[in-house]
This record gives C-alpha cells, structure tokens and sequence, in this order.
C-alpha cells in the first residue's frame, strides 16, 4: 500500500491528539472546524483505519492511531529539524565551512579568529586543512576547501587574495647563546653561525634562503626539518640558531627558546585570504571571510610581531 499526505495533514492529526478534540485543534491552527474534520477523515480513508474514536466528551487515538502519531511525531520532528537547520544556514549560523591554511597560520592566528567567529555562531562546523604553501592552494583551486590563509607571494589566475595580516622574521636561539640579550639580531650576524632550517618545501625557507643571498651570508653547519616542533627541538639542543615568522614563535614555546627581532633587513611576510570568486559561498562561509577581514578593525589579539591589516 502506498500513502501520500502532506506535512500539514501530519499535524493535523497530532494537533487533534495533542488537543484531545476538534474545535482546540482547529483553533491552534487557525482553520475550520469542519475543515480539519475533513481532512483527518481523508487522512484516515487512505490509511484504510479510524485514527480517532470520537466520544461525546473526548476524541482519543485508537491502538492504530497511536501508532500512527508515534510515526507522524518522528516524521515531523525530522522535517522541523531540517527546517531548522536550514533557517539557521541562511542566517550564517548553521552549516560547515571548511579552510586550509599553513600550519604556522592554522595555530597561532586562525585561532584567535574562528574564537571570534564561533561567539555568535556555536553550531557552525568548521574543518581546518593545516599544509604546505602548494597544497593549501590546491584546497581552493579544487573546490575542497571553501578558503585559505597562506603567505604565497602568487597565486593561481582568476583567485582573490586580499592582505589580512603581516608578519616579521625574528631570530630564535637557545639560552646562553652568544645572542642571548640582544633586543635586535642582523641577518649578516648568522654569517658562520650553526643554523636549523625548515626544508626546502616550506614557504619559510624560502624567505630565508633569499635573505641571507640578498645580504651575501653563509651560514655553518645547516641542519634541516620541516615540522615547528622539530625546529625548535633542534634550536632547543644547541644545533644552531634559525630564523622565523613571528606567528610560530608561540608554537615554539615548550622549547624555552629566546627571540630577537630580526634587523638588516627586516623580513616581513604578507597573509593573505585566498578564494575563488567565482564559486557561490554559502552564508556561514561569507561570516568566516568576513570575520577574517575584519579582524584588523576588531583588534583581534595576535603575538608580538604579527598584526592584522587590510589590503593596500
């Protein structure tokens, strides 16, 4: 047997229920009397069974009429759910949003950027896609992240990427160092020094082997790795000095590093906001990005050395 009835003759029969006669039910939802009688007598020819037995004081379920509202309660609260899901999603406030970002981005400023965008919408699912520089792009350029944080200097044709924070390189070095107290460290001052490198795919290195070419350094000893704990275990085990952007310097911590400003030149890198203008965003993505541009006119907190900014 196949049924079709509507949503609306479903609350129909748990209004009557729930009211325990015609004339309270009709009034909640606001129709005729005979209108609502009418359309529980249809509801009840095409299930084939009386939903109701009717009394002079009372109408209450029959054994097969409470089962049916055991089914009609489930149906309805799965469709008010959904509805309402989709109420909050076209307010911004209910839904997923997926970015990627460069691991240094994803745990120092991110952070402090999605605490303020979760204030005012708790039950937006976020997923963060921490890479390298390429595959942080990738992200947006294939449709499986909705966004990216990153400090890629070009990005692909026919992207959008809007500064939104600047950062500085500072030197990091374990105590006692020979740099220890110094407020300001020269890239010319590594010239000899034993250094620990992010590898050669990380768009840090990448800063760094330009610097130290532009002001002519070579260093000692290099010892290389790629992830932010590792470096600053390395710089932590007197295996050399390095250089890096003021936003890891937090993630550094556990090493009990020390830092100086890094001078001659100073090495700062742009952040930017990357999307794909011609995708649709959905509303809790367009909060997000908001927030994200924003964060300069709301003074988000950031560490020393890094500050939120808009595009020039």
């Amino acid at each position: 047997m196949s049924i079709d009835m509507s949503i609306r003759q479903l609350r129909a029969i748990v209004a009557v229920a729930d009211a325990g006669g015609y004339t309270a039910a009709a009034r909640q939802l606001h129709i005729a009397q005979s209108s609502l009688s009418r359309s529980v007598l249809d509801i009840e020819r095409r299930v084939g069974v009386s939903l109701f037995e009717r009394t002079t004081r009372s109408v209450v379920p029959t054994p097969d009429g409470a089962e049916f509202l055991t089914i009609a309660r489930g149906l309805l609260a799965h469709v008010d759910a959904a509805l309402n899901h989709f109420e909050g999603y076209l307010a911004g406030t209910r839904g997923a949003v997926t970015i990627a970002a460069l691991p240094s981005l994803a745990g120092s400023m991110l952070p402090t950027a999605l605490a303020d965008f979760r204030r005012d919408r708790p039950d937006v699912t976020v997923s963060v896609r921490d890479g390298l520089a390429d595959e942080v792009l990738a992200h947006v350029v294939d449709g499986t992240a909705d966004m990216a944080i990153t400090v890629a200097p070009a990005v692909p044709a026919g992207l959008s990427a809007p500064r939104i924070a600047v950062d500085r390189f500072v030197c990091v070095f374990p105590p006692g160092h020979r740099f220890d107290g110094r407020q300001r460290v020269a890239w010319r001052d590594l010239a000899g020094e034993p250094f620990v490198a992010f590898d050669r795919d990380t768009s840090i290195r990448t800063y760094v082997d330009r610097t130290l070419a532009d002001v002519g350094v070579e260093l000692g000893p290099i010892t290389e790795a790629r992830n932010i704990g590792a470096v600053a275990g390395l710089t932590a085990a007197g295996l050399g000095v390095s250089m890096a952007p003021a936003l890891i310097v937090p993630m550094m911590g556990f090493a009990g590093l020390e830092h100086a400003a890094a001078t001659g030149p100073v090495v700062k890198r742009d952040i930017r906001l990357v999307h794909d203008p011609a995708r649709p965003l959905s509303r809790p993505t367009r909060a997000l990005m908001d927030t994200l541009l924003g964060a300069s006119a709301r003074e988000l907190e950031l560490p020393a050395g890094a500050r939120w900014t808009t595009d020039d």
